[in-house]
């Protein structure tokens, strides 16, 4: 053997050739039916209800081979209502209120307004971290994609030439990816669950801030993890104690006893995007990773 010598690194067709040799085939009764088409080409089947744990499968894979592919090793997540509107347009919602209830309800949701601005900031002062030796990322922002509180924060990364992430879900009402999203980094999900489990594979800090049904969902499921060692401690950040306080009682879930006191310590209060980044840098300042991948001082 020389040194010329080279050994293929495969050997087998690519699936991608064949799928392209497939298209040409001979028509006929066999080859027109649904049996003969390549297993991976065939919608029908892979949307068959056996196949649910293969989409799974996919639905997993496809987001972290292209975290992977962009060098993201950590994710600085941002949850929130898609309800907030931007101050510059939040003046639209009072315009529209035609009841008594809808006017408090519209200058509840203006008076929040101050968030959408917070969140922009937070996420331009994230994005701004600098890569590690070996050129991954770090707390780049990650949204659900959608308006509001979501685009605020993809939109803070865009501000300063920053990547960030989108994770969308199908809904029955069409829900598209905010602008700001990079698109290579904009993904669409079927399953909440993987969705849920994409958010928190890679976050190394969490903004919470006022939401509905869906914000509720992702931050107390985090808190679950945290409080039940399904995950290892990671700052998580309350934005606006004024509507948590008065949304959850969390003093009262202590007094019952349902929930430690220390586990008030699982999250904190905060009102500004420099008094959360401050946070997130003390919480992680100085650690560096054991062998069970638990940070330690």
């Amino acid at each position: 053997m020389t040194d010329e010598t080279r050994v293929p690194s495969r050997v087998f067709r690519p699936a991608k050739q064949d799928a392209e040799t497939a298209k040409d085939i001979t028509s006929s009764p066999q080859t027109e039916h649904p049996a003969y088409r390549l297993a991976f080409q065939d919608m029908d089947f892979l949307l068959r209800e056996d196949l649910r744990p293969v989409r799974f499968q996919l639905e997993l894979l496809k987001p972290q081979l292209l975290l992977d592919e962009a060098h993201i090793a950590s994710t600085f997540v941002f949850y929130g209502s898609a309800r907030i509107p931007e101050p510059d347009k939040a003046e639209a919602l009072r315009a529209l209120a035609d009841t008594d209830q809808s006017k408090r309800i519209a200058e509840r949701l203006i008076a929040k307004s101050k968030y959408y601005d917070v969140a922009r900031e937070l996420a331009a002062m994230t994005s701004n971290f600098p890569q590690d030796a070996s050129g991954k990322r770090h707390f780049v922002v990650c949204s659900g994609g959608g308006p509001s509180i979501m685009e605020a924060a993809n939109r803070g990364a865009a501000d300063v030439g920053a990547d960030s992430v989108g994770l969308n879900i199908v809904l029955p009402h069409e829900q598209a990816p905010n602008p700001y999203v990079t698109p290579g980094l904009s993904m669409q999900f079927h399953y909440f669950a993987l969705r849920k489990m994409h958010f928190l594979l890679h976050a190394r800090a969490v903004a919470v801030f006022p939401g509905g049904f869906g914000t509720f969902d992702e931050a107390f499921e985090l808190l679950t993890l945290i409080q039940t060692g399904k995950v290892s401690p990671i700052p998580v950040l309350f934005y606006g104690k004024e509507f948590w306080s008065r949304v959850v009682n969390f003093e009262a879930l202590c007094e019952e006893g349902v929930i430690s006191p220390r586990d008030l310590d699982l999250f904190h209060f905060v009102e500004t995007a420099q008094e959360g980044w401050d946070i997130v840098q003390d919480f992680w300042r100085d650690k560096t990773p054991t062998t069970s991948g638990r940070p330690r001082s």
